[in-house]
């Protein structure tokens, strides 16, 4: 079962279970639950339920695991050649991390997943035959 959510101008494909970062909510503490009501699109494993722009009665709950992720550091720099100007500035983006808890859609249908058998045992391995010692001539 899955969902698509858009979330400050952001599009997310989401899955119950699902670790995943958002914009940062700077009022959000861990333990606390986020609530995202615009659900696009929703797939229980029949048919997909889509929203014209976003079905009616539908929320994605999450919980948040982390008020505050740090995305990677970028670096700008500017050089104008021959002016001696030079011109250095970071950035550094913050998220918020959250996990996917529930997916609440009215009239959506959904299949049971079908179980995955597990993976076969290794084969045992066969021993390769112990090479002959070369025979040696013995004189007569």
């Amino acid at each position: 079962m899955f969902a698509i959510i858009e979330d400050s101008g952001h599009q997310l494909r989401v899955e119950e279970g699902q670790t995943l970062t958002i914009d940062l909510r700077s009022e959000a503490e861990v333990g606390q639950t986020v609530t995202f009501d615009k659900v696009l699109l929703a797939n229980g494993g029949a048919d997909s339920v889509i929203g014209l722009p976003v079905i009616d009665g539908a929320t994605v709950e999450a919980e948040v695991i982390d008020d505050l992720v740090k995305g990677p550091k970028l670096e700008i720099q500017k050089f104008r050649r021959r002016k001696n100007s030079r011109r250095h500035t970071g950035h550094r983006q913050k998220y918020t991390g959250v996990k996917i808890t529930a997916i609440n859609v009215p009239n959506l249908v959904v299949v049971e997943t079908p179980v995955v058998p597990e993976a076969p045992a290794e084969k045992p391995q066969v021993e390769a035959p112990a090479a002959e010692e070369p025979a040696t001539a013995t004189e007569e």
